[in-house]
């Protein structure tokens, strides 16, 4: 399995999400919950940028092996 191609993937996904949360909060801005999307799709947006995820830290889980060639 290649890794990169999941790692690419995961960035990519984790930016549309997080633009599409930050716009539908940017159109609802009238409303009341209009912020909450905004600062809720601010989440995953940095996470794709700065290629860091940040349930990672909890879960331990989500950590892709790494070249078992160097020790």
């Amino acid at each position: 399995m290649d890794y990169n191609k999941v790692r690419k993937f995961c960035r990519v996904f984790r930016i549309i999400i997080g633009l599409a949360l930050v716009i539908t909060g940017v159109i609802q801005l009238g409303a009341m919950d209009g912020a909450a999307w905004f600062f809720l799709g601010v989440i995953p947006l940095l996470a794709g940028l700065f290629n860091f995820c940040p349930l990672c830290i909890f879960s331990k889980k989500c950590d892709l092996p790494r070249n078992s060639g160097s020790k």
